[in-house]
């Protein structure tokens, strides 16, 4: 790839890898729901103006019910039980555990979606993240950090069925328009829970700057950034930012938020994270290479 490239993954690893720390400073002064209603309608309002420069929001008009149900299962929901599940653990541990999406996907897909069907050694790989949940979950937490862990696998899950609806349904239709439209109904649907949870008295000045942040950078900018990754070098290298993302997630959350960082967390998050790759890849490094040698024998 080239050095612009691996620069925007890096620089987008580190911006989806802060969303955590920015909950995790947010959390100290704005309920979850109200994290969730003001990064979304930050993210709208950041990705709206390059989605109808590009006319992207045109070929959504007979999708409109669809994407408020791709809303709630791939943005809504998920950024709500992410938020909640670090209520109780850890910031680093919820950008361990959200790196779990390509194993959802894996499995999910054995029922629903034959082109995505794992086998051999990606089969091998949901196998191996599973075991790295575990280790994480069972070594990790205990007492309400197991909801809170809980919530943020479920998040996961949600992640991963809302990519392979997103694959059925939106065949052809820009992912710009999608995501800035599913932002924006992402807010609506928040919007009760918001005004319901509004807090009782002002909020400091970093849990707002958290909250701003966490909008524009780590939602609006970052997938602007995704999608012109995926227009340089298609939506497989793109993809490599998930694994990048956990280790800036343990970084921030380790060096800025002191937190815990233990040898079961450090293992877990190999094991998962190298699981996920298995199963989203579903071949070794070794094979990749190889593959890639034999249709460039000049390199």
């Amino acid at each position: 790839m080239p050095r612009r490239a691996w620069t925007l993954i890096v620089a987008l690893g580190a911006l989806w890898g802060a969303s955590y720390l920015f909950i995790k400073i947010g959390l100290r002064d704005h309920s979850p729901a109200m994290i969730v209603f003001a990064r979304t309608a930050l993210g709208a309002l950041v990705l709206l103006p390059p989605a109808l420069a590009r006319g992207a929001l045109r070929p959504l008009r007979g999708h409109v019910r669809f994407l408020v149900l791709l809303a709630a299962v791939q943005v809504a929901a998920p950024f709500v039980l992410i938020t909640l599940g670090e209520r109780s653990i850890s910031s680093s541990l919820a950008g361990i555990l959200v790196s779990t999406t390509p194993i959802f996907t894996a499995l999910i897909a054995i029922q629903v979606d034959q082109e995505e069907r794992v086998t051999g050694v990606g089969l091998a790989g949901v196998g191996v993240g599973i075991v790295g949940v575990g280790l994480v979950v069972g070594v990790d937490v205990a007492g309400s950090g197991l909801l809170g862990a809980l919530a943020v696998v479920l998040a996961s899950l949600g992640y991963a069925a809302g990519g392979l609806m997103m694959k059925k349904r939106m065949r052809g239709v820009p992912a710009l328009g999608s995501a800035a439209a599913t932002m924006v109904a992402s807010a609506a649907l928040l919007v009760p829970a918001a005004v319901a949870s509004w807090p009782a008295h002002v909020p400091a000045a970093g849990p707002v700057l958290a909250v701003v942040a966490l909008g524009v950078g780590g939602t609006g900018i970052a997938f602007v950034i995704f999608y012109a990754l995926i227009a340089d070098v298609g939506p497989t290298k793109a993809s490599l930012v998930t694994y990048i993302a956990p280790g800036f997630a343990v970084v921030y959350g380790v060096s800025l938020l002191h937190e815990r960082f233990t040898i079961a967390a450090g293992a877990g998050l190999v094991l998962i994270v190298g699981g996920s790759w298995l199963a989203a890849e579903g071949r070794l490094p070794a094979r990749r290479y190889a593959r890639a040698a034999a249709d460039h024998p000049s390199g």
